[in-house]
């Protein structure tokens, strides 16, 4: 059973540009994950509810066919007990994309990708996913 919403996730061509747009609606860079020289993870939201967030991911060199259309992406949910809900779906006919794995190889990190019924990617987080806290790039702050 789901503990929380750990974050909504969209693609970003152009994160300066997203970071502004999101700032002007009260959204603040809040986290960051890098995960390799050219992908990386940042999350905004609010000092209320920093825990709560929208996840950017950038990716400066995606593969062919990488999908940048409006909406792409995943929700997430941090779900305490991540084999329990995965053999819960499996009982109900959902298989997971692939086996749960670390995110950047983070030993901390453990997420799993399940489609809804309606084709919607769901990222499961074991435990309660708390917005990582690598150190955030310079052209971010301001």
């Amino acid at each position: 059973m789901a503990s929380r919403i750990a974050h909504f996730n969209i693609r970003a061509r152009d994160p300066e540009a997203s970071i502004g747009f999101y700032r002007k609606l009260g959204l603040e860079p809040v986290g960051f994950l890098n995960l390799s020289e050219t992908m990386y993870l940042i999350y905004l939201g609010t000092p209320e509810e920093p825990d709560v967030t929208l996840e950017l991911t950038v990716n400066e060199a995606p593969p062919a066919g990488y999908d940048w259309s409006a909406g792409s992406g995943h929700i997430a949910l941090g779900v305490g007990d991540m084999d329990a809900a995965l053999a819960r779906l499996a009982e109900a006919g959902f298989q997971p994309e692939g086996p749960p794995f670390h995110p950047g190889e983070r030993a901390e990190l453990r997420v799993c990708f399940v489609r809804d019924p309606d084709g919607v990617r769901v990222e499961l987080a074991d435990g309660e996913f708390r917005t990582p806290g690598d150190e955030l790039p310079e052209r971010f702050r301001n």
